[in-house]
C-alpha cells in the first residue's frame, strides 16, 4: 500500500509544456546521452494517442513551433532526461532556430503505429556507426529499456534498476483496485511537508494562468483573456463560474501555444493539473478556507481525477481534462463545503453524465475550450449536490462511481476503439 506522499510524488509533478511531445523529447534525450558523437539519424515510433496529442501543439520556448518533431529535435540538441518531463527547460531560441535546420534536413522522424495504444515512445538514435535506442510505455516518464547496439544499458525489469517512474505505473495500478472512499481518504494523512508541495502547485498553474491573462502575450484562442475582457462585472464580483472558467482556459492558452512555464500535472497530464487544481483553489478562496484544508481538497481532486484515470489508462479517446479531472475537481469542491466523500461521489456522476461524450481530438489550441469547459462544469456539478441534486441511475449513469466508471470505460475504451484513428487520418490529410 503506498502513502499519500508516494501518490503526490508519482502522480503529481511538474510538466514544461504538453506531456505527449515532453515523452518524445524525453526518449530522444535518453538515447542521445549512451552516443559520444552528432546525431545522423533520428527516428520515434509512437503510439496512436501520443503521435494525436503531439502532432500540433506548442513547445515551450520556440515562439510558435509545434509538434512532436520539434520536441524529438529540441532533445537531439539540449535535453537533458534527469529533468523528466521538463525534459527541454534548457532550450533557447537559439536552440529553436537549429532545430528547424535539422528538421529541414529530414533526419528526424516520428511515426505512428497504429497498432499501438496509451503511453508508448521508442527513440532510435545513430551516431558513429552506433544506434541508440530508449523505449518509454505505460506512463510518460515510464523508461522500460535502453539499449546501445545489442547492450542492455537500463532495463526496468531488472530489480537494480528500479526507478520513480516504475514506481508510478504501479501505484497507478494500486489505485485501480482500490475503492474510492478508501483511495480519497488518504487525504487525512497529509503532513506540512504534503501541503506544501499541493500549494507549490497552485502557485505554479495560477503563474501559468497569470501569464495566459497577460495582454502581451498573445496564447492560442486568448480565450481566458477574452472571458475577462468581456466579463463587465470584473472578477471581484461573487461569479464564481466566470472566474474559475477563465483562470482554467487562461492556463490552458498559454500551455498550449508553448508558454516557457511549467505546470502542475495530475495523472501524466499538464492540462489534467490545471483542471484538477485551479476551479478547487479559487473556490477554496472563495469559501475562506485555510491552506491546509485548501491543500487537501485539492490532493482529494488529485486523488478521484486518478482514481478515473487509473480505469481508462493514461491517453483514451475521451478527454480526460474534462472527463476524469473535471470529475475530480467536482469531487473536490463537494468535500471542501460538505467533507462527505458520499456527496462528492455524487457530483463526479454529474461530471460524467454530462461529459463523458466529449473527445481527445489531440493536445492544441483548442484544449483551452476543453479545459475551461471542464472547469465551469465541475462547479455547476458542486453546486447541484450542494441543493441536493444529482442523477439517478440513466445512461451510463449508475448507482455508484464505481459501477458508472466501469460504464465509462466500456464506452470510451471498448467502444471508440477507431476513433483515434479516424481523428489521425483527418490530421494527417491536413499535412499532405
Amino acid at each position: 500500500m503506498f502513502t499519500v506522499k508516494e501518490f503526490l510524488k508519482c502522480e503529481v509533478k511538474p510538466a514544461l509544456g504538453c506531456t505527449e511531445p515532453g515523452a518524445v523529447a524525453l526518449a530522444v534525450a535518453r538515447a542521445k546521452e549512451e552516443l559520444p558523437g552528432d546525431v545522423e539519424n533520428v527516428v520515434v515510433t509512437v503510439s496512436d494517442s501520443i503521435y494525436k496529442n503531439g502532432v500540433d501543439v506548442g513547445i515551450p520556448g520556440t515562439k510558435g513551433l509545434r509538434g512532436n518533431n520539434v520536441a524529438a529535435a529540441l532533445a537531439v540538441l539540449r535535453g537533458r532526461s534527469e529533468y523528466g518531463l521538463e525534459v527541454l527547460k534548457d532550450c533557447t531560441e537559439e536552440d529553436a532556430a537549429k532545430a528547424l535546420e535539422l528538421l529541414g534536413k529530414g533526419s528526424i522522424k516520428v511515426l505512428p503505429d497504429m497498432e499501438r495504444h496509451g503511453v508508448f515512445v521508442e527513440a532510435k538514435i545513430q551516431s558513429a556507426g552506433k544506434t541508440a535506442l530508449c523505449r518509454i510505455e505505460g506512463s510518460h516518464t515510464n523508461i522500460v529499456e535502453v539499449l546501445l547496439d545489442d547492450e542492455i544499458r537500463f532495463s526496468a525489469a531488472c530489480p537494480e534498476s528500479a526507478n520513480i517512474s516504475e514506481q508510478a505505473k504501479n501505484i497507478s495500478e494500486e489505485v485501480a483496485r482500490m475503492g474510492f472512499s478508501e483511495l480519497v481518504s488518504m487525504v487525512d494523512s497529509m503532513d506540512e511537508e504534503d501541503i506544501e508541495y499541493v500549494l507549490k502547485g497552485v502557485e505554479m498553474n495560477m503563474t501559468i494562468a497569470d501569464y495566459g491573462f497577460d495582454k502581451g502575450h498573445d496564447t492560442g484562442l486568448n480565450l481566458g483573456k477574452t472571458i475577462r475582457k468581456h466579463s463587465g462585472t470584473g472578477f471581484d464580483s461573487d461569479d464564481l463560474s466566470l472566474k474559475i472558467k477563465s483562470y482554467a482556459a487562461a492556463a490552458a492558452d498559454a500551455r498550449m501555444s508553448g508558454a516557457p512555464l511549467p505546470v502542475m500535472s495530475s495523472a501524466g497530464s499538464g492540462n489534467h493539473g490545471v483542471t484538477a487544481i485551479l476551479p478547487v483553489a479559487i473556490f477554496a478562496a472563495h469559501q475562506g478556507a485555510d491552506r491546509e484544508e485548501t491543500a487537501k481538497a485539492i490532493a482529494f481532486s488529485h486523488l478521484a481525477t486518478s482514481y478515473v484515470k487509473s480505469r481508462t489508462g493514461r491517453l483514451t479517446p475521451t478527454c480526460g481534462c474534462t472527463v476524469a479531472a473535471g470529475a475530480g475537481a467536482a469531487a473536490a469542491m463537494t468535500y471542501l463545503k460538505t467533507k462527505d466523500i458520499a456527496k462528492a461521489a455524487q457530483a463526479m456522476l454529474i461530471i460524467l453524465g454530462n461529459l463523458v461524450g466529449m473527445i481527445c481530438d489531440g493536445a492544441k489550441h483548442t484544449c483551452a475550450l476543453k479545459v475551461g469547459t471542464g472547469a465551469l462544469e465541475a462547479y455547476h456539478a458542486a453546486l447541484l449536490v450542494f441543493d441536493g441534486h444529482y442523477p439517478e441511475p440513466q445512461g451510463l449513469v449508475d448507482e455508484t462511481i464505481e459501477k458508472t466508471v466501469n460504464n465509462m470505460v466500456q464506452v470510451s475504451v471498448h467502444g471508440m476503439q477507431n476513433l483515434d484513428k479516424a481523428i489521425i487520418d483527418v490530421i494527417s490529410h491536413r499535412f499532405d
